[in-house]
């Protein structure tokens, strides 16, 4: 995994501004992922790629799920939120072991849950961190909760790019309906770490990109379906620009 590693050493410039709320994109990316996390199969698929913000709406997949909501200012750079979000699933067969074990799919759903942004500067470098909790609306398919950094890496005229790290934690309901093992405990499921970017290259439209590795952790790292610890994602797209 050394594209993981060379995402460790990118190095951090200082951005101008923060990129502006009314940056509105709508598009679409072609990406590479392993068919779930833990696999050495990779699957190639088409994302929507989206940023919007209105008063009080949004919808976004800039912070790692497609989701959409309502939020409001507590407090200048502090945001609250609530949010439905899309969890993605487990395709049998997308996955050679997944065939031999003869398990089934883990159907996509929804989540629903609430969201807390702090968006500030460390000296001249715009830092966002965000924490998130979801809930599938699938009891069976337990809970979620996020902390999320992103921080400014470059921002010059028609080019911005973000790196962030997060980390994600699951209840045993969660770990249990997608890594097929029983009893299994709450805490970390992953960490991960990527870059984000845009360019734009005319007045309305922009390519985009994206790169992440991803990392298990607790039980879910130990599940017998489990093939590998690290995993990685990448996109590149293009985007309609509001």
């Amino acid at each position: 995994m050394r594209l993981c590693w060379l995402l460790l050493i990118v190095p951090i410039s200082a951005l101008a501004q923060i990129v502006p709320e009314d940056y509105t994109l709508v598009g679409v990316a072609v990406r590479t992922r392993p068919a779930y996390d833990g696999s050495e199969s990779q699957v190639t698929d088409l994302i929507p790629v989206l940023r919007y913000y209105g008063k009080p709406w949004f919808a976004r997949t800039t912070q790692g799920v497609l989701e959409g909501g309502a939020r409001w200012a507590l407090t200048p750079g502090l945001d609250a939120g609530v949010q439905l979000a899309y969890e993605e699933g487990r395709k049998t067969s997308e996955s050679s072991l997944l065939q031999s074990l003869n398990l089934p799919n883990v159907d996509p759903g929804v989540s629903i849950g609430a969201h807390l942004e702090w968006d500030s500067n460390l000296g001249q470098v715009p830092v966002s961190l965000l924490g998130r909790v979801r809930q599938n609306i699938d009891p069976d398919r337990g809970a979620q909760a996020d902390l999320r950094l992103n921080a400014g890496v470059y921002g010059s005229g028609r080019m911005i790019v973000a790196a962030y790290a997060q980390a994600t934690w699951a209840n045993s309901k969660s770990i249990e309906s997608y890594y097929a093992i029983n009893n299994a405990d709450s805490g970390l499921l992953y960490t991960s770490i990527g870059l984000l970017g845009s360019y734009d290259f005319s007045r309305h439209w922009s390519a985009v990109a994206g790169v992440q590795c991803r990392w298990l952790h607790g039980d879910a790292a130990s599940s017998p379906i489990v093939e590998r610890t690290s995993s990685y994602y990448a996109n590149a797209g293009i985007a309609y620009r509001f």
